[in-house]
């Protein structure tokens, strides 16, 4: 089978965790192997085909976007899938489509040499007493036409090499964390705004005078306590600051509000380290009406009394020290106030998981590989800590 066929195979019975890349060579399970620049049928529009390095990467993180998934292939040297073909490549692979226009079959390779050398006039051998004709020409030009690769596209030539875009970076990043800062500071001026119109209310009401006056103050106290208790304020969750938990200040936006785990290296590159102070983040893997926003932090160390009133869930690292500081006796107070999540992958040693077994915690597992799978693991976070919420206003 050709490269292109085998790959689409694979992806689309969602085996990708059995391509593995050997030396210069990517091996399917025990069946087939190929060279990494071996070319595929699929013709881009700009001109060429895509070698079986540029599909089996673009496969493995087709999830992120695409700014980001430029920056990864130019670490790793790898030319890139365009923006016009990823979505018509991409359904092909995954098998959403059935054909695309942009499948060329390669030509086959030209036939070996004959054994004997052929002298015009003379009979050469066996088949020239068969009678045999001589093989039609090949046409090599086609064929080296068929196997070009273009050195620049449109991708390439908007890199706009030896520019420093830092600076532009840096001033996009501090707009977004304004922008964040200033909607938070309008939810907290919301919630209080609220409280104080129910607290009012329930005095109004209270102070009419008579039994439904009173009926009336006992039907919203419920509600004064449940926003009270809660704490003024956005809920707040907490995540690790060390790199090496998978869930981090970088990645918790695209893993909550997408369903999307990218790795925490991918996205500090992207980012050129930029670490961000707070980041909002919402429910938006649902089609609820409303939709609750978190904040979340990774410095409890810069937590005032108030505001651990309003810590509401942490991603734990499986380590003691995390909670060191805390305004807490010990984890068993922690996890009976907030409730805890601890992200692995599904192939992890029973050993990563041992302590935090022993904790009140909640264990989510996603794949190495398998990004269809990490919306599945967001949503039972969500519901977890939705759960929670309901019962914690209680």
């Amino acid at each position: 089978m050709d490269p292109l066929s085998v790959l689409r195979d694979f992806a689309t019975r969602g085996d990708l965790a059995s391509v593995v890349q050997v030396g210069d060579e990517f091996r399917f399970g025990a069946d087939y192997s190929f060279p990494c620049s071996a070319g595929t049928a699929y013709r881009s529009k700009l001109g060429g085909h895509y070698s079986l390095e540029t599909l089996v990467f673009f496969l493995l993180h087709h999830h992120l976007k695409h700014t980001d998934y430029l920056q990864a292939t130019r670490l790793r040297r790898i030319p890139t899938v365009t923006l016009p073909d990823r979505k018509p490549l991409l359904d092909y692979l995954l098998g959403r489509t059935s054909s695309a226009d942009a499948i060329d079959l390669l030509p086959p390779p030209p036939p070996p040499p004959p054994s004997d050398e052929y002298v015009p006039g003379e009979p050469a051998g066996d088949d020239a007493a068969a009678g045999a004709t001589v093989p039609a020409a090949v046409d090599y030009v086609a064929m080296i036409r068929a196997l070009e690769r273009p050195l620049k596209d449109r991708e390439s030539l908007l890199e706009s090499r030896n520019r420093d875009f830092h600076a532009v970076l840096i001033a996009s990043t501090k707009r977004e964390e304004e922008r964040q800062r200033i909607e938070s500071q309008q939810r907290k001026d919301g919630l209080v705004a609220k409280t104080r119109l129910i607290g009012s209310d329930d005095h109004h009401r209270g102070g009419g005078g008579g039994g439904g006056g009173i009926d009336d103050a006992s039907d919203l106290a419920p509600k004064t306590k449940m926003l009270r208790k809660i704490g003024e304020g956005v809920p707040i969750i907490l995540v690790p600051s060390a790199s090496q938990t998978l869930i981090t200040i970088y990645n918790v936006k695209e893993f909550l509000e997408d369903g999307v785990f990218v790795p925490t290296d991918v996205k500090m590159k992207a980012m050129r380290g930029v670490r961000p102070e707070c980041v909002t983040v919402q429910k938006k893997l649902s089609r609820d009406r409303a939709v609750a926003a978190y904040e979340v932090r990774d410095k409890p160390s810069t937590l005032k009394a108030d505001d651990w009133d309003r810590v509401v869930a942490v991603f734990v690292l499986g380590k003691e020290w995390q909670f060191k500081e805390w305004p807490f006796k010990d984890h068993v107070e922690i996890f009976n106030k907030i409730i805890g999540f601890f992200m692995r992958f599904e192939d992890d040693s029973v050993e990563s998981a041992k302590i935090v077994k022993q904790w009140n915690v909640k264990i989510i597992s996603i794949s190495k590989n398998k990004r269809h799978q990490d919306r599945a693991a967001a949503l039972e976070v969500w519901d977890r800590l939705e759960e929670f919420m309901r019962s914690r206003s209680h």
